[in-house]
């Protein structure tokens, strides 16, 4: 048996519940991990909420929180490659097996091994904001020299992209809440507070051509503002960023995306910025913060502790 932390029905944190399960059993294409520590993500709350039906719909319950974890392997089903039983790995996890537990089944190709001179917790971001960022420059594909601006970009995600983008010679302009300022300027981009007053005017005022490229974190009204400041516009999780002429992310979520953030880490090219973590106990600590919209950086459940 093992604890997980999961949700009995639909909707707000009154439906999450730790409970204990069986260590389920892997198919022909997944592997069994025991899980050291795993990311905390809007998406979390999201799936909770049942605010992607798609996604997990017709899954039962309880469902387990999580999308993304490192840990250790202890069983590879007979249709995977390139993993062995003891490997340490980062990958995805099979939709409503989750990653808020003791142990957990991960997809075979979405799962890779971790360089040694990575930690465990610095491996478990890499799934979803580090692919997620990476996936984005890919599909805008911007020449160095470029401006990009990046809508919401104090989370997991804007700060992987931060430093991505600064990599490959981008120039990054982001928006935040006056909290993140600092974490924001640590990465090379220029900060603009969006509680600060009109930030559409604010950031025409930096770039009276507009932007290259906006990237979008947050959706909504704050999308459809900031969308005509940019001539190529990518949104991570707002579908309705078509009807500005604009896309959402392409993911790849496979084996060789996550090598590439895995080298990117070890190259010190990309921190995660984990500003903070939390035992598997506290757990629903971490993604209340998440969901409050007040996180700094990444949060990550470091079962460890």
């Amino acid at each position: 048996m093992s604890k997980a932390l999961g949700y009995k029905a639909f909707g707000d944190a009154g439906e999450q519940v730790f409970f204990d399960r069986p260590d389920p059993v892997p198919g022909p294409a997944e592997v069994l991990v025991r899980v050291s520590a795993t990311g905390v993500n809007p998406l979390d709350h999201k799936l909770r909420s049942g605010h992607a039906p798609f996604i997990n719909g017709d899954l039962p319950f309880p469902q387990v929180l999580g999308m993304e974890a490192a840990g250790t392997v202890l069983a590879v089903g007979a249709d995977v490659t390139g993993l062995s039983v003891g490997d340490r790995v980062t990958g995805f996890a099979l939709t409503g097996a989750g990653t808020y537990a003791e142990t957990t089944l991960l997809l075979g190709t979405s799962t890779a091994r971790i360089p040694d001179a990575l930690p465990d917790t610095w491996a478990a971001t890499i799934p979803v904001a580090g692919t997620t960022a990476l996936d984005v420059l890919d599909q805008l594909d911007l020449p160095a020299g470029s401006s990009l601006l990046v809508n919401g970009i104090g989370g997991g995600v804007g700060i992987a992209l931060a430093q991505l983008a600064h990599d490959r010679g981008l120039v990054v302009t982001g928006t935040a809440s006056t909290a993140k300022q600092d974490l924001v300027t640590s990465t090379g981009a220029t900060f603009v507070d969006y509680t600060g007053g009109d930030v559409v005017e604010r950031l025409r005022a930096l770039a009276p051509d507009g932007f290259d490229a906006v990237v979008d974190n947050v959706g909504g009204d704050s999308l459809r503002a900031v969308a005509p400041l940019g001539a190529k516009v990518v949104s991570v999780g707002d579908p309705s960023v078509t009807e500005v002429g604009g896309a959402t992310v392409e993911r790849r979520v496979d084996r060789a995306g996550l090598e590439r953030v895995a080298e990117l880490m070890v190259a010190g090219k990309l921190d995660p910025h984990i500003t903070a973590t939390y035992p598997l106990a506290q757990a629903d600590e971490a993604l209340a913060l998440v969901e409050s919209l007040h996180a700094k950086g990444k949060l990550v459940v470091d079962l460890s502790l």
